[in-house]
This record gives structure tokens, sequence and C-alpha cells, in this order.
């Protein structure tokens, strides 16, 4: 299972942000660039209708493949109630030729995205990562080169983190935690629920980029 929770933020305050997380986090952040497959199957492949993502980690010397599977969110009034959402997730690490077996297998592309920005890796009551790109669409089939922004001047911002069946209540609460520290500059919510950029992103971003960081969180 993951938790996660999702939010946008205008591109001019991404650097206020950075800062923020360094200091929250104490990593160095990871540079990010994927390249995202979507593929669906058809409706005779087994029961119904499966998704699967397909991502290639193009910040490597040796560009890595991973499969990823998002299941349905748990439910419940339980569920209902809380602000992140707790879904099933199976994913798996792959060789270069797993688009080729894939479509052997029937699925088909549905469409593919091109992930540009950082990554924070760190334990904060759980394991979480939050990620912070501009999200890319391809002009040509799996032309990455010529990908250009779909929101432009707008980035995702993402925070995930692994959970179980067992301890996603802590984890949850450690996610909910953490996206508090980050309310002046943005808002995180579950996935598809939206709500927009944040009013106070502007003075928040320039305390602190005035700041340079050196406020203690």
């Amino acid at each position: 299972m993951e938790c996660v929770v999702q939010g946008i933020i205008e591109t001019q305050y991404v650097e206020a942000l950075e800062i923020l997380l360094q200091g929250l986090c104490g990593v160095h952040r990871e540079r990010l660039r994927v390249h995202e497959i979507c593929l669906k199957s058809n409706p005779n492949i087994g029961y119904g209708i499966s998704e699967v993502r397909l991502l290639c980690d193009l910040e490597q010397a040796e560009p890595t493949w991973t499969v990823k599977h998002v299941g349905g969110a748990m439910r419940g009034a339980g569920a209902e109630q809380i602000s992140v959402l707790v879904r099933s997730m199976v994913e798996s690490k792959a060789s270069k030729n797993v688009l080729r077996l894939f479509n052997a297998l029937g699925y088909k592309l549905d469409h593919e995205l091109l992930r540009v920005g950082f990554t924070f890796h760190f334990r904060r009551g759980a394991d979480i990562t939050v990620t912070v790109s501009s999200v890319n669409k391809m002009l040509k089939l799996h032309a990455t080169d010529e990908a250009v922004p779909v929101t432009p001047g707008i980035q995702l911002v993402e925070v995930t983190a692994p959970a179980t069946s067992e301890n996603y209540n802590e984890v949850v609460a450690a996610v909910s935690s953490f996206c508090e520290y980050l309310a002046p500059l943005l808002h995180l919510s579950k996935p598809g629920v939206s709500t927009g950029v944040v009013p106070t992103a502007a003075a928040a971003a320039a305390s602190l980029m005035s700041d340079g960081g050196g406020t203690t969180l």
C-alpha cells in the first residue's frame, strides 16, 4: 500500500519550496527525469481493463525501468475522514525489454508523459518521498526531447509513503503532519481533488528566499 497526496505550485515559487524542503528533510535533493508510459490491456485480457505504468529513469547512465500498478483506494467511513489517499500499489524493477513484453501481452499505449524536476527521500515518522516536477507531454511517440509542459508555469508536488494494512494509520499521521509545514506554499490533498494555488505562496516564498533557508525548522 501507499499513502499519497498531491498539490500544485507555480514554477516561480519552486526554488522557495526547495529551500523549505532542504531545511525540513536534511538531505540533498535528487534530480528527476522520468519517462512514464501508461498502458492499458484490451477488455478480452482477464476479467477487465488493466492499467500499468512503465517508468524509465533517464537520469541514470544506463536508463532503468520500473513497472508500477496502482490499485484501488481504501474505502469506508474511516478512509473518507482522512486527507491522505491510501491505495494498493505493486512495483517491480524490469529489464529494458519490458515495453515489448507488455505489447506482446496485448497492452496498448494509452498516454505517455515526461516528468522533470527533483525529489527528496527522507524519514520523518515514515519513509517519505516528495517529488516536485513539471509534467510534459510528447508531441511524437516516445520523443522525450520534444516534450512540452502540459500546464506551463505550474508544477506538480506529490508526497508518498509506503504503508501496510497494519501501519497505515501511523503513516497517514506522519504524512499529514509533514504536509502542515508546506501549507504556506501549497495545499496538498488526495489525487483528483483540485485545490488550486495557495494565496499565501508569494509572501511565504519571499520570506524563504530572503532568509536563504537559514531558519531552523
